[in-house]
């Protein structure tokens, strides 16, 4: 059975990833923010049910995760990465361009949502969490998470203009 864990703990890493950067929208924090869930993930691998998906299971260390990050950063005060440059990016054609230009709306429109509208996005449409799962890996109810989604569907449909 440790094996299984291990694997699927592993096939895991890239959605953890993604809500990582969704979360903190840094690289270099997202990867800490990964191998501080998959470290917590190890040592309380005991307490993993494993008749349930691992995927919620981990979702939640990672958001219990950066919860504990952003406490501890806002204490601390403001921190300036002097070594982060901006990267150049080269375009080809129309398409791309306009593929861009509308993916960076969506990211804005979506980063403008409050938290919990976000996060229940990121789960349920990104990560293809059922609502159940999104609720247990949020701590609240089912009806709650169809709730926010539904409010942050309208949101991010209004902030891109096309309601």
């Amino acid at each position: 059975m440790e094996d299984s864990f291990e694997e699927h703990l592993i096939a895991a890493l890239p959605a953890l990833r993604r809500f990582a950067l969704s979360l903190c929208r840094r690289a270099d924090i997202a990867d800490d923010l990964v191998q501080t869930a998959v470290e917590r993930a190890v040592a309380h691998r005991d307490q993993y049910d494993p008749d349930m998906r691992l995927e919620p299971w981990l979702f939640r260390i990672l958001r219990n995760a950066w919860i504990d990050q952003s406490r501890r950063r806002a204490t601390r005060g403001t921190e300036i990465d002097v070594t982060v440059s901006p990267e150049a990016a080269t375009v080809d054609g129309t398409r791309v361009n306009e593929a861009r230009l509308m993916l960076r709306e969506t990211e804005e429109a979506l980063a403008a949502l409050p938290d919990d509208q976000r996060e229940v996005i990121l789960l349920v449409c990104f990560e293809e969490l059922s609502y159940a799962e999104a609720a247990e890996v949020l701590g609240i109810p089912k009806g709650t998470v169809m709730s926010r989604l539904s409010r942050g569907r309208v949101a991010l449909a209004e902030k891109l203009g096309i309601s």
